[in-house]
């Protein structure tokens, strides 16, 4: 029962505003718009590609650092075979 009582006045506090809330009214009639009304726009394509540019331009960075790195690693490699004993 007292559990019952609990979730009953749970519910009224945390949902009450929820269902006070009212959307606005809508409109009753269509409205055209103004001709010649000033718009805002932003052009795409310049933003578009700048982001392709820079995208090829972080991909295109990162492989070439894999590839000073790989050819550390494989100059380091050749070194330790010129210096180990045995060779294969």
């Amino acid at each position: 029962m007292k559990n019952t009582l609990w979730a009953a006045v749970c519910f009224v506090l945390l949902a009450g505003p929820a269902f006070a809330w009212q959307p606005p009214a809508a409109q009753g009639e269509f409205v055209p718009a103004t001709p010649g009304a000033s718009t805002e726009q932003l052009p795409a394509a310049p933003l578009l590609i700048a982001a392709y540019a820079f995208v090829w331009v972080a991909a295109m960075g990162y492989v070439w650092t894999i590839a000073r790195r790989l050819t550390r690693v494989e100059q380091e490699l050749h070194a330790l075979e010129r210096k180990s004993p045995t060779k294969r």
